[in-house]
């Protein structure tokens, strides 16, 4: 295990690396909207208007405006980037088991940087989806991150580790929006496709990361603690991918106490049908003021920066703070919160309930995935703890894969006001399902 200088300078190479690559990942969200606007009215006789094509007969059928097709678009796209993520994340870290985190996190930086460099060059809606594929594939120096912070960091101060990952994550969904706005509004009045300017910012982010990974990170993983079997990491990578298996945490058969495994798949199935609801009435967020209220990039951005300083205020003062013997009492309280505050966003027709319904989602989202996650956390010894998480996460990430696309659907079908009433509705599900199996959960705690 590292010293804890070692450790202290590995956490903020982690800490660097992340803040650079989610200020350039975040900077796309409020321009999402626009984007789609945009490869609508220019991409003539390309993918999106064979698309709208596709679509058309059912869409006169059931009487969708044309303004709604940005949103099944977008949803598409959201979903196929996290369920590349999803699929790409586990086979990338069990090669990095095998040779090394550093070539591998590199790898997935470059990859980064070619989604951006074609993403600058896409003047077409296809070349749009392209850079947005090769982004999917190469998004697993995040799982990496949390790899790495296994590596290096005893089991009693991984908390630290992970908290820097929090707070990368934090910072960056609070500025990296707001740069993406601003830098898309100034590039309005520039000569040629407006979105080239922050696409660009992406480039020079990410190509400041891959140097700053080169000549800082350092190996976290020794050879000596390296897995000998490619053939076996991947094999072990594939269940983190099946469904069936990841719903049943197969990789604890045998190795954990059934009970125990019993309240994981009960966490699980909450978890999952908490974002899998969550993540696409969150994708559809941007598209609902676009359309609804009319809003700009820059006023998304401030949206963002809204959300984003109320969840780190919340998870810096608060959240990280709550004792363990209420963190199932306050995870129940944040997956109630959001049943209200996704139908106040769908009925709002004016800025306060609209408002008011985006704070408790603020506070509701700075809660649930943290003392979920804590609470997934005590089942299983600390050797076999790294599989019951993964297995814990790799649902997270399946969940946001489903999510926006079903979510695109109901909302291009039947409109954004019963599409969000109906998934605050079914929010409390989740909800239910927790409080049911409060008492088991707290006797573990």
């Amino acid at each position: 295990m590292a010293t804890k200088s070692s450790q202290n300078a590995t956490g903020y190479v982690v800490f660097i690396s992340l803040l650079f690559d989610l200020l350039a990942f975040t900077m796309i969200l409020p321009l999402f909207p626009s984007l789609l606007d945009y490869y609508k009215q220019h991409d003539s006789g390309g993918l999106y208007q064979w698309l709208e094509q596709q679509i058309s007969v059912f869409q006169k059928t059931i009487g969708v405006p044309d303004k709604f097709n940005g949103v099944l678009f977008g949803g598409i796209l959201g979903s196929l980037f996290s369920f590349l993520q999803f699929a790409s994340s586990p086979i990338l870290g069990g090669i990095s088991d095998v040779y090394g985190r550093k070539p591998v996190m590199i790898i997935c930086l470059v990859g980064i940087l070619s989604s951006y460099i074609i993403w600058s060059k896409a003047t077409t809606f296809s070349l749009f989806v392209w850079s947005r594929i090769i982004g999917g594939l190469s998004k697993g120096n995040v799982s990496l991150s949390m790899a790495i912070v296994t590596d290096v960091y005893i089991p009693e101060k991984r908390g630290r580790g992970m908290a820097m990952i929090g707070i990368a994550f934090s910072v960056g969904f609070v500025f990296g929006p707001m740069i993406g706005a601003g830098y898309a509004k100034w590039s309005h009045g520039q000569e040629g496709a407006w979105f080239v300017q922050p696409a660009l910012l992406a480039v020079v982010l990410t190509i400041i990361n891959i140097i700053f990974v080169t000549f800082t990170f350092n190996e976290s993983l020794p050879k000596k603690n390296r897995a000998s079997s490619v053939a076996g990491k991947l094999s072990e990578a594939f269940t983190y991918i099946n469904v069936i298996d990841l719903f049943k945490f197969k990789l604890l058969d045998g190795v954990v106490p059934s009970e125990d495994i019993k309240k994981l798949r009960t966490l699980g199935t909450v978890y999952f049908t908490y974002l899998f609801l969550y993540s696409g009435l969150e994708f559809t967020l941007t598209f609902l003021t676009h359309n609804k209220f009319g809003y700009t990039s820059m006023q998304q951005g401030w949206m963002f920066f809204g959300i984003g300083i109320t969840m780190a205020i919340l998870q810096g003062g608060w959240v990280r703070r709550i004792p363990p013997a209420r963190t199932a009492k306050t995870a129940t309280l944040g997956l109630l919160l959001i049943a209200p505050s996704f139908i106040c966003v769908g009925m709002a027709e004016s800025p306060p309930l609209f408002i008011f319904g985006l704070f408790l989602y603020a506070v509701s989202t700075s809660i649930v995935v943290p003392c979920m996650t804590t609470l997934a956390s005590h089942y299983g010894s600390n050797s076999h703890k790294g599989k019951a998480m993964g297995t814990f996460r790799s649902l997270g990430a399946l969940a946001r894969a489903v999510g926006p696309v079903f979510a695109s659907i109901l909302y291009w079908s039947i409109g954004p006001r019963i599409t969000y009433c109906i998934g605050g509705i079914l929010l409390l599900l989740p909800w239910f399902l927790l409080k049911k199996t409060l008492k088991d959960i707290k006797e573990k705690i």
